[in-house]
């Protein structure tokens, strides 16, 4: 028996998000992205007429509205599961 991992298609190949030390990377590669962008807000004018955008490091009414909309998705997503899902066996039956 060996000792290495053998994937469902019988090869061993190993790729690069296979290693924790690669999956870390990048996550402080997106950390540091996010960073980035939030510092960049304090280096160009805003022209916009809705007061609260005008706010250092504020994401905005759209972004709000996305995030708002993206969880409604997820919740009736949820709810749509209940409704339509099989067991499953069903279609051994």
């Amino acid at each position: 028996m060996s000792d290495h991992h053998d994937n469902k298609n019988g090869n061993d190949k190993a790729y690069w998000l296979d290693k924790a030390k690669n999956v870390n990377l990048l996550i402080w590669l997106l950390a540091i992205a996010c960073a980035v962008v939030f510092a960049a807000d304090a280096f160009y004018v805003r022209h916009v007429d809705f007061e609260p955008e005008r706010l250092f490091g504020f994401i905005g009414i759209f972004g709000i509205y996305g995030f708002v909309c993206f969880i409604f998705i997820v919740f009736a997503g949820k709810a749509l599961r209940m409704l339509v899902m099989r067991d499953e066996d069903y279609y051994d039956r």
